[in-house]
């Protein structure tokens, strides 16, 4: 059983490696490949502190600032809060906070737009008409929508280098 299971092990790998599949985030010391893109990538002051939170979660998750500044990142963030529930319960309603950005990615040497795209999510919090705890699910409910925010704009632009650097065939 051990035996079979190596070679399985053994076939897949060899498998995968021809195939041409690399990590992605991989990188060697010949090419820093997409996480040496991403950490080229430089993003302006945040307007608000929706914006701020994006931008601090994009900078620390994309390694930003110890590249060379090849590309500017600009982001467009608005944020709405609406009523989930219509109808109110006698002491709860439940609110959400929606956050959309708009990204896209700039060649800083040409000025030409690389990719661009728009992202959204949306978290949900009870009001149950206690001031701060209220101020404070709201808070919550945006940095929750923040941090997914960022996370799907990471991953977009990962993906986009990553079909940058695959073979032309």
């Amino acid at each position: 059983m051990r035996r079979a299971s190596a070679i399985l092990l053994l076939t897949a790998a060899l498998a995968l490696a021809g195939c041409g599949y690399r990590p992605l985030y991989g990188s060697s010391s010949v090419d820093p490949g997409v996480a040496g893109q991403l950490a080229s990538i430089s993003i302006p002051e945040a307007e608000n502190r929706v914006g701020q939170i994006i931008r601090n979660d994009l900078i620390s998750s994309l390694q930003s600032g110890k590249g060379q500044d090849k590309y500017i990142l600009n982001l467009a963030t608005t944020v709405n809060d609406t009523g989930v529930i219509q109808k109110k319960q006698p002491a709860v309603t439940r609110q959400a906070i929606l956050i959309t950005v708009n990204y896209d990615l700039v060649d800083r040497s040409t000025g030409t737009v690389l990719t661009k795209g728009t992202t959204f999510a949306r978290a949900a919090y009870d009001v149950i008409r206690e001031p701060f705890a209220d101020l404070q699910a709201q808070t919550d409910a945006k940095e929750r929508a923040a941090h997914e925010v960022s996370s799907d704009i990471r991953i977009r632009i990962a993906a986009w280098f990553a079909k940058q650097q695959q073979p032309k065939s």
